[in-house]
């Protein structure tokens, strides 16, 4: 028999245990349940929060953490449907890079964003680590 069977489920493990330990190029969240967030430097956060443009309310960047966080382009909304119209329900997406060793609150806001004091319906509140 050939050391070859015998080599490749060793060399599968070594290939396993390298690529667990090394952390995802990006982190997705749809909720601030899994705060507070660890990243590392050259991670990828990318936030999804439910939003609907046509209540009048709109997710406003409050704070963008931007001792730790770089955004990578301005909000994104999509809807599920491609079908559905442009003012339904969707969702509205930011994505920022992980750039600087430190501690900051992400923070967004679900308000009317003309009003005098608006009053926010949801939140999105995440202290950011990134080591």
């Amino acid at each position: 028999m050939s050391p070859l069977p015998r080599l490749a489920p060793a060399a599968l493990l070594a290939l396993l245990t390298a690529c667990s330990s090394n952390p995802p190029s990006s982190v997705a969240l749809s909720d601030d349940s899994r705060c507070p967030l660890d990243l590392t430097i050259g991670q990828t956060l990318i936030v999804s929060l439910p939003s609907n443009p046509a209540s009048g309310f709109r997710w406003v960047v409050l704070d963008a953490a931007p001792e730790v966080l770089v955004p990578l382009g301005p909000e994104v909304f999509t809807t599920p449907d491609e079908e559905a119209l442009i003012a339904g329900d969707g969702i509205s997406t930011w994505r920022f890079d992980a750039t600087q060793l430190g501690e900051a609150h992400l923070h967004l806001a679900y308000q009317r964003p003309w009003e005098a004091e608006p009053t926010p319906t949801d939140a999105f509140d995440c202290r950011i680590r990134v080591q």
